[in-house]
């Protein structure tokens, strides 16, 4: 929006100037509207939505206007046969009146040139950020050996994305539970899909690299990732390299142990060498009396 004002100074004016003409338009037609559905009274609600999609690779251009009364479809605009659609009765007398003032022509034009023209300026001022992507980290996680593995992938952006699972390259359905696409607090998203382990219950580990998990996303190369047990990070092997680590932990404590009260039986035999009076030198007249006797 920077690089547009700075373009067109005046732009918030034009726009601000378009929306109170629309208002103004939104407070005539809801009255009509009201009438033609015998809805005089109470508060009521007139929506419109207008959209275009542009191929930037074939050219091919798409786009709606369709209008909603009171969170329900009144009147469309199709723009394959430039037409408008009433999906119920109230809203064929606007069909027609729309067709016959040349409305249709009008919306037309909107879609394919001035929404598009929107658009690729949007696009161009804002490659940096709205065409940015970044790859995840997919990893493989698993409560417990019977629960199902999780093909977990975080850290991607945008949010138009796809993970599921294969086996030998084709796409897994049966089994399957998909999640929905979550953000993270950087701004990047994150996604999971499950698989039932009563899939691989009979196929023996060796043969788990036939399973995969694969990442999509527009505009990158795909990212398949194979299933392996020692990829897949899970509580069981959490608890069983604790236990592991408090065995060695106390193994080594006892032999710490061992090792000061057998330094201390030395070291208590040393002192006690130390502390014993040296004998006392031989009573000269005892051993001549000894002698001579």
């Amino acid at each position: 929006m920077k690089r547009i004002t700075e373009e067109d100074p005046q732009y918030w004016d034009t726009q601000t100037q378009i929306s109170l003409n629309n208002e103004q338009w939104y407070k005539v037609n809801t009255e009509i509207v009201k009438q033609r559905l015998n809805q005089t009274e109470g508060s009521h609600m007139l929506q419109r939505m207008v959209g275009c999609e542009w191929d930037d690779e074939t050219g091919d251009i798409n786009g709606w206007v369709q209008y909603g009364f009171d969170g329900e479809d009144f009147i469309a605009f199709d723009l394959k046969t430039e037409t408008f659609v009433a999906p119920r009765s109230e809203a064929v007398i606007t069909k027609h009146k729309w067709e016959r003032s040349g409305e249709a022509v009008r919306q037309k034009n909107y879609i394919t040139h001035r929404c598009v023209e929107y658009l690729k300026k949007y696009l161009k001022y804002g490659q940096s950020t709205i065409m940015r992507k970044e790859l995840p980290l997919v990893s493989f996680l698993q409560k417990t050996p019977s629960s199902p593995v999780t093909c977990h992938a975080t850290g991607f952006y945008p949010d138009r994305a796809m993970l599921f699972w294969t086996k030998d390259g084709v796409e897994l359905h049966e089994g399957v539970d998909p999640g929905e696409i979550l953000p993270n607090h950087d701004g990047t998203f994150q996604m999971s899909v499950d698989l039932d382990m009563s899939h691989l219950s009979s196929v023996p580990p060796e043969d788990w690299g036939h399973f995969g998990c694969m990442f999509q996303l527009s505009g990158v190369p795909d990212m398949p990732t194979k299933l392996h047990p020692d990829l897949i990070m899970s509580n069981a092997k959490k608890n069983t390299d604790a236990v592991t680590v408090g065995v060695a932990v106390a193994v080594g404590v006892l032999v710490v142990a061992l090792l000061l009260a057998a330094g201390f039986v030395v070291y208590r035999k040393c002192k006690a060498k130390q502390l014993t009076p040296p004998p006392s030198e031989p009573d000269v007249d005892k051993v001549l009396m000894k002698a001579s006797t």
